[in-house]
């Protein structure tokens, strides 16, 4: 008998896997709505080219159904978040100008030679 290859192998996982879980067909049709990257894009007259426009206006489509899922923070946390970044940059810029305080006199002494 022949080797299964990887794919032959993966079928079968994934055909014991369905049959352990029960998923049905109708999750399978939910997951494949899910991706619409994987459906064929529009063509005009059947030579193959693409509609006028179409990948733009798709294109745009997607970014605005993605801009509805997205969970907007509140002005509260807006103004939350600017503050941390305000305070982080403030400690980070008194650290360095610490460390160049320190350091400065050894870089001095170092390039003049005195």
């Amino acid at each position: 008998m022949a080797r299964q290859t990887r794919n032959q192998r993966r079928k079968a996982a994934r055909q014991e896997q369905r049959a352990e879980t029960g998923v049905s067909q109708r999750a399978r049709s939910r997951q494949a709505q899910v991706r619409p990257s994987a459906q064929p894009t529009k063509t005009q007259g059947g030579g193959g080219r693409r509609v006028p426009g179409g990948g733009f206006r798709r294109f745009i489509g997607e970014c605005w159904g993605e801009l509805k899922k997205v969970e907007w923070p509140s002005q509260r946390q807006v103004f939350q978040g600017t503050v941390v970044v305000i305070v982080a940059c403030a400690i980070v810029g008194a650290y360095l100008y610490a460390a160049d305080l320190v350091i400065k006199p050894l870089v001095q002494q170092i390039l003049t030679g005195q």
